[in-house]
């Protein structure tokens, strides 16, 4: 199954850990090249090394997404190892400090804040989409995926950063979308919940920022967290040609919350 993935290349950001590493791993066990983008090289390391136990090939590149510079250095980077870019899945994301999601109504939130959360959430896809579509129009078409958050379609209090930028990704998403779709090259956008196995849910358990049992017993309809292997089952079949005539998409991944 998905044998159309075999030799053909994905650039992944965020692949460090969490549901970027999961999608790197996914493809990889489909005979895909990926380029795991990722600002931590021992982290990536072992991103690269579970591609390549799961049967695909990979190399690290260095990406920080919010510097539009170091984004285009790794697209070359990625298309001069294999050859081209077929896929794309970006889905670097963090708050203020680099992991928390800053807590705070808009009264409350700093400049500063909302600038680091913007930056890379918002401003990095933006530099993303940018190069892969570039890089996708010489080759005649491809398929990317962002990833945004049920935050991004459902409004709540003292998400007064992350909510927004996570907005900002569903609509530079269906831009895209709708100036390439003639080129042959789909873009679409999944929206995931809580979902376990992210550093995000790992530290907000860990501080108590999040109450997982209120969250499964009371918000998700569904009564379970996501998990990273939901994530990587959504990507894929976007990037597949089960999805082709699917582009401009905002995919809850959320077990029913957007409801």
């Amino acid at each position: 199954m998905f044998a159309e993935f075999k030799n053909k290349v994905l650039f992944v950001t965020g692949a460090a850990s969490g549901m970027g590493r999961a999608v790197a791993v996914r493809f990889g066990s489909m005979g895909c090249k990926v380029a795991v983008a990722a600002r931590k090289p021992e982290k990536a390391a072992e991103t690269v090394r579970m591609v390549e136990e799961a049967g695909g090939q990979a190399i690290f590149v260095p990406c920080d997404v919010s510097d539009e510079a170091s984004v285009k250095a790794a697209i070359e980077k990625t298309v001069e190892a294999f050859g081209s870019l077929d896929y794309a899945f970006n889905n670097a994301g963090c708050g203020a400090d680099g992991v928390h999601i800053p807590f705070a109504p808009l009264t409350e939130v700093t400049e500063g804040d909302w600038l680091k959360v913007i930056s890379t959430n918002l401003t990095g896809v933006f530099h993303c989409l940018k190069y892969e579509l570039i890089q996708m129009h010489k080759q005649g078409g491809g398929a990317i995926v962002n990833t945004a958050s049920i935050g991004g379609l459902k409004m709540a209090p003292g998400f007064g950063a992350y909510g927004p930028s996570k907005a900002g990704v569903i609509a530079i998403t269906q831009t895209a979308a709708v100036e390439n779709a003639k080129a042959g090259i789909r873009v679409n956008v999944i929206c995931p919940g809580p979902t376990d196995g992210t550093n995000l849910m790992a530290d907000s358990k860990a501080s108590g920022a999040q109450d997982t049992d209120f969250l499964v017993n009371n918000v998700i309809p569904m009564g379970k967290l996501g998990t990273t292997d939901d994530v990587a089952d959504s990507v894929v079949f976007l990037c597949s040609k089960m999805s082709g005539h699917i582009t401009g998409c905002a995919m809850p991944v959320c077990g029913g919350m957007q409801m």
